[in-house]
């Protein structure tokens, strides 16, 4: 029993599998995942946009292989990123056997769209002999014709059946190394579908709500059905699918994560909506430093309070907090304890310097305890 048995999540146990040298499922942790909008063909432009993604740190990340002439950039794109690529494919089976040629770690199909199963077999067959995962990606807008008029509509037995029905066909090829997704852009339909497959299945499975909308509006939605099943204890990688740049959708990823405490990655940063009370402009000294310290990968927490209400309370619980005072004179608090105040011309830049001195000094601590 923990010290705050309130904050457990107890994980469904999975078995994992590699996506390229990144561990899925089993005790490995949450893996965050995105996709690149650029024309995968336009390999400078989807390696850059894969650099931001890094920069803000995604794990896995998919491109779109819609024709050979993607299939023919990927090679080039797949030595170029520091990440494990997952190729997506719809359809035609020889994009995906040039995919896996080409490099990919993870190849995103259904087996039963690709067609006969000799064709499955060759793409089983390739990713086997290129070391290959498979993705298995159900989705409540694409669903086969035959489960649409047995079941009426989308519905999450509709989904699990069409998993089920395409871990059959892998399995029967003999090939294990797979996860599995079961999305749909209604979150209620996608989180009891994914609750049902949790039950019946072991292997890794890949969250997401699928075209979640906007920024704004998406990351609610994906907050809200990720987040339940991650509280529940299901998933293993997650991808937040937005109308939004891919580096958001991994900031968001890692926020809903930070929130439950599976992965801390960065500052984590309390901070209250302001009112009539605060001794600065909180929002906006928020949005300066969220944009300032989005370098900084070390889990830590930083508390940013208007007034003196909640900010001791809630400064004695963060590494770094700041609490409005009167006459553009504002309390620092280091470690929970009262340290020095800070004047408001100074204050943004302060406090990124206390954050960045901090980080250093975590990391420094941390390799003295690994080399000990």
């Amino acid at each position: 029993m923990s010290l705050r048995p309130w904050r457990d999540i107890t994980r469904r146990q999975s078995r994992q599998i590699m996506v390229g040298n990144v561990p899925v499922g089993g005790d490995a942790p949450v893996t965050v995942q995105t996709m690149t909008n650029t024309l995968t063909s336009d390999a400078r432009a989807t390696i850059d946009q894969i650099r931001r993604c890094e920069d803000a740190g995604v794990d896995i990340i998919r491109v779109s292989c819609p024709d050979v002439e993607s299939t023919a950039a990927l090679r080039q794109i797949v030595r170029a990123s520091r990440v494990p690529i997952v190729a997506d494919i719809h359809f035609h089976y020889k994009r995906a056997l040039e995919a896996a040629d080409a490099g990919a770690a993870c190849l995103r199909i259904n087996p039963g769209n690709i067609g006969s199963s000799e064709r499955v077999k060759e793409v089983v067959n390739a990713a086997k002999a290129n070391g290959c995962a498979i993705r298995i990606g159900v989705n409540a807008g694409s669903l086969e014709k035959d489960l649409l008029e047995k079941y009426g509509e989308p519905c999450p037995e509709a989904l699990v059946e069409s998993a089920l029905d395409h871990i059959k066909i892998l399995q029967d090829h003999d090939f294990h190394e797979y996860k599995v997704a079961v999305k749909a852009s209604d979150l209620f339909l996608a989180v009891a579908a994914y609750q049902q497959l949790a039950e019946v299945v072991d292997c890794p499975l890949h969250l997401g709500i699928t075209e979640a909308g906007g920024f704004v509006g998406g990351t609610v939605k994906s907050a809200i059905g990720i987040g339940s099943l991650l509280w529940y204890g299901i998933g293993d990688t997650i991808r937040v699918s937005l109308s939004a740049e891919p580096e958001e959708e991994v900031r968001v990823g890692f926020e809903i994560l930070k929130a439950l405490g599976i992965r801390n990655r960065g500052v984590r940063v309390v901070s209250c909506p302001s009112c009539a009370r605060q001794g600065f402009d909180v929002i906006r000294t928020v949005q300066a430093l969220e944009e300032r310290l989005q370098h900084i990968r070390t889990p830590m927490s930083l508390s940013v309070l208007g007034c003196v209400v909640n900010g001791p309370g809630e400064a004695r619980e963060t590494d770094i907090g700041l609490t409005g005072g009167g006459n553009g004179k504002h309390m620092v608090y280091l470690s929970g304890v009262t340290d020095h105040t800070v004047q408001s011309e100074d204050m943004i830049e302060h406090i990124v310097r206390l954050v960045e001195n901090k980080a250093a000094e975590i990391e420094a601590a941390d390799e003295a305890r690994a080399a000990a």
